[in-house]
């Protein structure tokens, strides 16, 4: 099979295996990796350096006639003192020999394509050496195939006083330090580096663009190399002495114009998916907003039928099922998921009542809790429509009182024989918390009472990853740590209504979790009571919550199929790849 039919027989495997990006924080923005694409170049440059992508051609020069070229080259350089004499290295044993290649290719160590050296930091106490003409590329730079300008410049008398090599256009770098292990780029202009990076001149012969797509290829292997120390590194010995398939000039040629139409064809492809997938989350986005802006039941049922007739094509990405989720939570704190109230059930103006003598109550309990937050502060609200047996009212009238995590010293932590302290990294994205690594303290008695958590508390990280909420329901004693706000929450107050409150659309866009304001983002227990807290009937707030957990699972077991498909399509475009390279 040849290279175009690999990739063009498998079309749709390429450009349907995608996985998500990996991201920290609730600020994920859900992109996801085409890495059925990124499969598909690598398999395009593996082929390419073992002779599999283009036919041999027997009117090619042979390379044992090309390695005297060299060789020739070589001698004039040294005997004109050019080039130092380079360190003899051992002959290639069979062991070393990566894979088969064409019989018109040879077995050479990268040393033999040109003359390798790496660079310098000139003294930076020398402000002389700085701020020149000539560029100074750093291995952070090596991030296109061809680059010109670096971010620091150094002058002719840090060239002439310092060990920096002068590197020409043409040469090609490749890093050796760090997360850039291997990546590689060419000279457009003259320029140094720095000694994070390894520089070659190719010999006449070797084609500077077929030496670029080898050492990219090569990449996963630089990696290796460079793995098992504090720092991933790898030096120039390494990279001289790393054996390679070198094919005749003429293939060079044929093979570096077959990867850049290779490649040019992934770059269309990966465009296709990119616009495929943007269009289908603007459709998603559109119909799941109709379901929000329906103005009564009626209007409602009819979108969620146009919306449920294309389900199987609609919620086929894990950001549209997310999508789905947080519509499931904006209409349960909208009154339009559970079965409203009937007349029976306690109507609004008693829970309301209720809310206001619990939170007397338990504020009167004990002098040590903090007093509870005025929820009357004056705040722009996010209101939106709520049935007629609902009321709006202020966040911090659900709750008794407040508290900031306390924070310790270093010596208060202990092995074992502590009180766990819960810190948002121990809550899920489903209220859950996990006591498991939790680091535990010792908390002087008298302060304990203050410090404990209480089952039905509300957990809200305040700094950093604001937003991060969870519901305390465990036995174990645990207290919440320096970044978490601790709600205690009235008794009439259903805490997982709460926790679907705070997670859904209107409550992240509350405690601001999707701000551009720069800085730290941040929420306090003040700001979070004047929050517009959407309340239902009581018995209402508990049917609330058992349709969410039925939506919700239902979104985990669809989720969970197609990260399996994903999963699936993945590992069968690594076996096309792995059956392309043994064919």
């Amino acid at each position: 099979m040849s290279a175009r039919e690999l990739i063009t027989e498998h079309l749709g495997l390429w450009t349907e295996a995608v996985t998500k990006k990996s991201s920290s924080g609730r600020g994920s923005n859900g992109k996801v990796e085409l890495t059925g694409v990124k499969k598909l170049r690598e398999l395009i440059l593996e082929l390419a350096v073992r002779g599999k992508l283009v036919t041999q051609d027997k009117d090619d020069g042979p390379v044992s006639l090309l390695l005297k070229k060299i060789e020739s080259e070589k001698s004039a350089q040294l005997k004109a003192k050019a080039i130092r004499k380079p360190k003899k290295l051992p002959e290639i044993q069979e062991i070393e020999q990566p894979f088969p290649i064409p019989v018109s290719w040879r077995y050479c160590r990268l040393n033999e394509l040109g003359v390798w050296g790496s660079g310098a930091t000139p003294k930076r106490g020398n402000s002389h050496y700085y701020g020149g003409g000539i560029p100074w590329f750093k291995s952070g730079e090596l991030y296109k195939d061809f680059i010109d300008s670096s971010e620091e410049t150094i002058t002719e008398l840090a060239v002439q006083e310092t060990s920096v090599r002068m590197n020409q256009p043409g040469d090609v770098l490749i890093a050796m330090y760090g997360a850039t292990i291997g990546k590689a780029s060419i000279l457009e202009v003259a320029g140094t580096t720095n000694q994070a990076v390894c520089a070659c001149t190719p010999w006449p012969g070797i084609s500077n663009r077929f030496l670029l797509l080898l050492l990219k290829a090569y990449r996963s292997r630089f990696i290796a190399m460079g793995a098992g120390g504090a720092q991933p590194n790898i030096s120039r010995e390494k990279i001289i002495a790393t054996v390679i398939g070198l094919p005749p000039e003429e293939e060079q040629h044929r093979i570096v114009q077959k990867v850049d139409e290779l490649m040019a064809l992934c770059d269309r492809l990966e465009q296709q998916t990119s616009d495929q997938l943007e269009a289908h989350e603007t459709l998603v986005d559109t119909l799941l907003g109709t379901l929000t802006q329906s103005e009564n039941a009626t209007e409602l049922a009819d979108n969620w039928a146009r919306l449920a007739a294309h389900f199987d094509t609609l919620f086929t990405t894990e950001q549209s099922i997310d999508k789905l989720k947080q519509t499931i939570l904006q209409l349960a704190v909208m009154g339009r998921l559970a079965k409203p109230a009937n007349q029976e059930e306690e109507p609004i103006e008693s829970l309301v009542e209720n809310l206001a003598s619990e939170r007397a109550d338990g504020d009167n309990k004990t002098s040590q809790r903090k007093k509870k937050d005025s929820p009357q502060i004056a705040s722009k609200g996010f209101r939106h429509p709520i049935p007629e047996n609902w009321k709006w009212i202020k966040f911090g009238e659900t709750w008794i009182n407040s508290f900031y995590g306390p924070r310790f010293a270093k010596h208060d932590y202990v092995p074992s024989g502590g009180i766990p302290t819960v810190r948002t990294t121990d809550m899920d994205d489903k209220g859950r918390i996990d006591l498991r690594n939790a680091p535990t303290v010792l908390v002087p008695a008298n302060k304990k009472e203050l410090y404990l958590l209480e089952k039905n508390d509300i957990l809200v990280t305040r700094s950093g990853s604001i937003g991060v909420t969870a519901v305390y329901d465990l036995e174990t004693p645990a207290i919440p740590s320096a970044y978490l706000i601790r709600l205690r929450l009235c008794p009439s107050i259903n805490p997982h209504y709460v926790f679907i409150y705070l997670n859904s659309p209107h409550g992240q866009k509350s405690l601001g979790v999707h701000s551009t304001a720069v800085g730290v983002p941040n929420v306090n227990a003040t700001k979070m009571a004047s929050f517009d807290f959407p309340l239902p009937p009581k018995e209402e707030q508990s049917r609330i919550v058992q349709k969410v957990d039925e939506l919700i699972a239902l979104c985990d077991q669809l989720k969970e199929r197609l990260n399996q498909a994903c999963k699936t399509r993945c590992q069968l475009a690594e076996t096309i790849v792995e059956q392309g390279l043994s064919a």
